[in-house]
């Protein structure tokens, strides 16, 4: 079954958040992506940083291991990162980035991201491992009929069509 890897990057103080606006989904997400064959989920977090945000990071460590709750979600290894080098720049994957304030997360922010980042802000001892919450066909089909071209367009990159604006 594939895997995939998300990470979240705080500003020093911890009360924002760095996002990316994906370019195929006009939506705002953590960065990550799906972990290529033979490569380890420590090295797709790092990767996927690099090359959805411009930065080089180092992990702090590994919050949680999210197990899917349906066909819509994948297993996913979430990553806290540290910022090491480089700048925030835009990419082929990526139409813009920006620190959050915590307490005015953007509206176009997929809805368990949330929760992911209310996570990290534990600070668990222990790698938390548990379902993705916030997802079901109910809450597809709500979002579908109050965000339709969003749906229509996170579809089709499901069965690898990307509509690059």
């Amino acid at each position: 079954m594939a895997e995939s890897v998300c990470c979240v990057i705080f500003n020093e103080a911890q009360d924002q958040v760095l996002l990316i606006k994906r370019r195929d989904i006009p939506v705002w997400v953590l960065p990550g992506g799906g972990i290529e064959p033979g490569e380890s989920p420590e090295k797709a977090a790092i990767r996927e940083v690099g090359e959805e945000t411009g930065l080089q990071v180092s992990l702090k460590r590994k919050v949680a291991f999210y197990r899917p709750a349906n066909r819509l979600t994948k297993h996913t290894h979430f990553y806290e990162c540290k910022t090491l080098d480089g700048s925030l720049k835009t990419g082929t994957e990526t139409r813009d980035i920006a620190f959050f304030s915590l307490d005015a997360l953007p509206k176009k922010l997929v809805p368990f991201y949330e929760t992911w980042i209310d996570d990290a802000l534990l600070f668990a001892p222990d790698v938390l491992e548990k379902k993705i919450q916030k997802t079901s066909y109910w809450k597809f089909l709500q979002y579908l009929l109050s965000h339709p071209l969003l749906v229509i367009q996170f579809l089709l990159t499901r069965i690898g069509i990307h509509i690059n604006r």
